[in-house]
């Protein structure tokens, strides 16, 4: 979908808040999204472990800081939920790398998808304890690094094979088992916008230090075949972006939002387009 608005120049102030996630721009290399970011005014961006592992940690982490932008988050890690012993420790492995270039790329928060039900088992509250007890061994390591944690409730569709944590009442049951320097939540409005209970959650994850991360994308219908990419450009769907900020903002965030849409009709375009139409509607429907 092409925006209906003309191009025009964004004073930066009104994107001081703004973080662009990579995936929203995917097909923009690394190099290309931080000229462009500079050139657009944005100062935030949130990075995904592929290709910044692609490109190299260190040279990514170079990058940003010669452009002068801050990395508000790192995608992913998590998938903890694995009962086979090596499957375990490979997860656990392989979320200590992802603090350590956390750590490299100057963040502090790690974004974690727990997981979903490995093959046959249909137990979702042992998957959750599975969870709880990686979070275990992770939050003293990630704290060591100077790196949070940050639980992402996904919508309950995504339960089965993605992600057992679906609310932000969950997310924050685990969390609130560490200290909140160490695990604390991510709010998606794209995964917890249907639900009601949601706002006095955020209330909740603020005032007990925890809300480490915040991120914005818009629910579009019909969904499409592959409903993962169906995330909507800001405005272009269900969800009152402007209360949801609200309602962060109330639960004393004042941290940087982040923009992730995946979406397959965003990446088939210029992704230069694509990243000045989200900062227009950054401030379209969050900021004014």
């Amino acid at each position: 979908m092409t925006d209906p608005h003309p191009p025009r120049p964004l004073p930066a102030p009104e994107l001081v808040r703004l973080s662009v996630n990579q995936m929203t721009v995917k097909q923009l290399s690394l190099p290309e999204l931080a000229k462009s970011c500079v050139e657009l005014g944005i100062a935030h961006v949130g990075l995904w472990r592929e290709p910044v592992q692609a490109y190299g940690v260190e040279a990514a982490a170079r990058l940003v800081r010669d452009a002068g932008l801050t990395v508000t988050t790192l995608c992913r890690g998590g998938f903890l939920t694995a009962n086979a012993p090596e499957e375990r420790a490979a997860a656990l492995a392989d979320n200590r790398r992802a603090v350590e270039e956390a750590a490299i790329l100057g963040t502090d928060t790690l974004v974690l998808v727990c997981g979903g039900l490995p093959p046959g088992d249909k137990d979702l509250h042992g998957a959750r304890e599975r969870v709880a007890d990686a979070l275990a061994e992770l939050a003293p390591y990630a704290g060591r690094y100077g790196v949070k944690l940050a639980v992402e409730p996904l919508h309950p569709m995504f339960a089965a094979d993605r992600c057992v944590v679906s609310t932000l009442a969950q997310a924050l049951d685990l969390a609130e088992r560490f200290p909140a320097h160490q695990v604390g939540v991510t709010v998606d409005t794209y995964h917890l916008w249907w639900d009601d209970r949601a706002p006095e959650q955020i209330a909740r994850a603020g005032a007990a230090g925890r809300l480490h991360a915040f991120q914005l994308a818009d629910w579009t219908t019909p969904l499409p075949a592959g409903v993962l990419n169906g995330r909507g450009q800001l405005g272009d769907g269900a969800i009152d972006l402007r209360e949801w900020a609200g309602y962060a903002a109330a639960a004393g965030y004042t941290g940087p939002i982040e923009v992730e849409l995946f979406n397959d009709e965003l990446w088939a375009r210029d992704g230069r387009e694509v990243l000045a139409e989200t900062a227009r509607r950054f401030v379209e429907h969050v900021v004014r």
